[in-house]
């Protein structure tokens, strides 16, 4: 419960800080599709993460198999809802040139998708296998 509370401080704490600092920018409509990625993006990236409790780690470790909630239909939806508030991000601030950095972090997100499945297969085994038959990313 402490992990949670700590990472639901920093998000609440950075949401106010953009809140805060976009206060007064005109509303393009870039900006209000930025808005329309980003905050859903946000609040499904605090559910997901609420949802992983314990089982959350930086490192790739199999302490639990999470297949409830949101991780009934997608393996992976903190790194899924995280880029996509990043381009939410990207997209409100009106900075095209930083698509480039987040078309770097894709592969990565999917390199690290890839050694916590290895990491949970060996753990949970055939659980793991048929939980990934049935999910998306």
């Amino acid at each position: 419960m402490k992990l949670n509370l700590a990472t639901l401080a920093l998000i609440l704490a950075g949401a106010i800080f953009f809140a805060v600092e976009s206060r007064g920018l005109a509303w393009t409509p870039w900006r209000i599709a930025g808005i329309c990625i980003g905050a859903p993006s946000l609040v499904l990236l605090v559910t997901a993460r609420l949802q992983l409790g314990r089982a959350f780690s930086v490192e790739a470790k199999a302490s639990s198999l999470v297949t409830t909630g949101l991780y009934a239909r997608i393996r992976n939806p903190i790194y899924v809802f995280a880029g996509l508030l990043i381009l939410g991000v990207i997209i409100f601030v009106e900075r095209p040139w930083w698509l480039p950095c987040f078309a770097v972090l894709i592969p990565l997100q999917v390199f690290r998708a890839r050694k916590e499945a290895a990491v949970l297969e060996a753990k949970f085994g055939d659980a793991y296998r048929e939980y990934k038959q049935r999910t998306w990313f």
